[in-house]
């Protein structure tokens, strides 16, 4: 029940409470088309973003399985083939320093 105005005083219409202006005012800004464009503007950079992210890493791992496979054994063999050229060179350099007899006739 409302309660009677009392003789005298004049009422005053009722305030509307600050939450309810504010979540009035808020819900129009909200509602307005630049912030629906860019809140959709936004949720399509998230997705480029993440599918970029997922092709990335699905890029990333092409290439590193590929290195591993081709090249690191391409790499020991070019490091085995040039230990034994210096392996040569310096057997060669000791042959060559030896004193060679004089042959007997």
């Amino acid at each position: 029940m409302a309660a009677k105005p009392r003789r005298g005083i004049v009422s005053l219409p009722e305030r509307r409470s600050a939450s309810k202006a504010d979540s009035n005012i808020l819900s129009r800004i909200t509602s307005t088309t630049i912030i629906s464009s860019g809140k959709q503007v936004a949720r399509d950079a998230a997705f480029v973003s993440k599918k970029l992210i997922c092709s990335t890493g699905k890029v990333a791992w092409i290439a590193i399985t590929t290195f591993l496979i081709l090249i690191v054994p391409l790499i020991i063999e070019m490091d085995h083939e040039q230990l034994f050229t210096d392996l040569e060179l310096q057997q060669t350099s000791l042959l060559d320093s030896l004193p060679v007899a004089p042959a007997h006739s």
